[in-house]
């Protein structure tokens, strides 16, 4: 059911490039019917909105009033909440928050020695669109790792956007919503969603980024209106990848590999392991506990079409694999994880240590569970509080300053054959 390959055969490269290839928003059909969508959507406005959710979502709706959740509403469903789960959404709540405040950065600035001061101003974003999947599952996790590091940068307003098929709002994706400050929320999902936090409407307001998981139309619009606002990422499906030295329970391992497979049919789960016993065991275990899952058969396809036990020659050797596939979540579960913490390079977020499963990281731990895939975890990171704040360089000279500093830009606009520069910069130098 699930591949199992060798780092030292001979096509192992060739293998795992396959194993490994995405195509992530490619498709011309999907692009066309989303910028269709998005074209709709700014000539349409509201009506588009709600033509749109009737006809996607099978929502009965005749005005946008009929899609927005109003904050009594939001606020009712925390306090309808049973105990239990309201107590688990405030510890992650609060872990998140503790976490991400640690990630707030600050205006910045230095004098010089004539007088001149330079730095580096951090402002809020005014004004964010958070996009919450209601599809094959609803997740409440999500809008807490968006909304949570947004509300730490100091963002005023954030817009949520969560679509209702056939009229099913989940009630605990709206306490999330409350418990982490999100201002508004619409009922409205897919790329006309996207477009309409892009654009605005008569009722839902432009923001100036966009955040949150989608499906393909989702992930398409956010690559469309990139420009008009900011993005997040455009997420590939999510992976695990497990360096194990094969002395944990492999019964543990597959429940891991378990956890990112159920996601969707597209997941990726890779074990990575120089003892070929314990990849013998852990298939005997993906056989043993499969039956009894419920989403048995999107785990069925995800590890029979993405997923790997790939047995290495050593751990160095798998630590060299994993620096090249660059995974979403990487668990090292190993004995002694620091000791090879440093040899890791690219990965969205790091588990070490057996008892420290990918699942923590889903829900409370506190490090943001919204990561680079598709190995894009070789040049970007996670969504943190940083992506809410935005920077401008701060540029003070005195007249000392204007007199040196002129005289240098004044030579290199010369030779950039700028002119107006050259004679702007010398207006500022002192004659002698």
């Amino acid at each position: 059911m699930i591949t199992k390959l060798s780092s030292q055969q001979s096509d192992f490269e060739s293998k795992l490039s396959a194993l490994l290839a995405w195509e992530s928003v490619s498709n011309k059909q999907v692009a066309d019917i989303v910028d269709e969508i998005i074209s709709s959507i700014r000539t349409g406005g509201d009506k588009s909105l709600v033509d749109y959710s009737v006809k996607f979502d099978n929502v009965k709706a005749d005005s946008l009033a009929d899609l927005t959740i109003s904050r009594a509403d939001i606020k009712n469903a925390y306090k309808a909440l049973g105990d239990s789960e309201r107590n688990a959404l405030a510890v992650a709540a609060e872990r998140i928050k503790q976490y991400h405040q640690k990630q707030k950065q600050k205006t910045w600035t230095y004098t010089e020695e004539d007088g001149s001061m330079l730095g580096q101003k951090i402002t809020p974003l005014d004004r964010v669109g958070l996009y919450v999947p209601g599809g094959k599952a609803a997740y409440p996790s999500s809008v807490l790792m968006n909304a949570i590091p947004a509300k730490v940068a100091g963002v005023e307003e954030l817009i949520m956007v969560v679509p209702t098929p056939n009229g099913q709002i989940n009630q605990l994706v709206l306490a999330a919503a409350f418990i982490s400050g999100v201002n508004k929320i619409f009922t409205i999902g897919g790329a006309q969603a996207i477009a309409a936090l892009a654009y605005g409407t008569e009722s839902v307001p432009k923001v100036d980024k966009i955040v949150g998981p989608g499906n393909i139309y989702v992930a398409t619009a956010k690559r469309a209106v990139f420009g008009q606002v900011g993005i997040d990422m455009i997420a590939g499906p999510s992976e695990i990848l497990i360096i194990c030295d094969g002395n944990t329970d492999p019964d543990w391992v597959t429940m891991d590999l378990f956890s990112q497979a159920e996601h969707d049919e597209d997941a990726q789960s890779i074990l990575l392991c120089p003892n070929q016993n314990f990849i013998n065991e852990v298939e005997k275990s993906i056989k043993k506990l499969l039956p009894a899952m419920d989403r048995q058969n999107i785990i069925r396809t995800a590890l029979t079409e993405r997923g790997a036990l790939i047995q290495t020659k050593d751990l160095s050797d798998a630590i060299e694999i994993s620096n090249k596939i660059a995974p979403e979540h990487l668990e090292l579960s190993v004995d002694n994880p620091e000791s090879i913490l440093d040899s890791i390079k690219n990965a969205g977020a790091i588990f070490m240590g057996k008892n420290t499963c990918e699942a923590l990281g889903d829900y409370c731990a506190g490090p943001n569970h919204v990561l680079p895939t598709s190995g894009t975890a070789r040049f970007s990171s996670p969504l943190g509080v940083y992506d809410f704040q935005k920077k401008s360089s701060l540029i003070m000279v005195s007249d000392e300053g204007a007199n040196t500093l002129g005289k240098v830009a004044a030579t290199l606009a010369d030779g950039e054959g700028l002119q107006a520069h050259a004679k702007s910069a010398r207006y500022r130098v002192n004659k002698p």
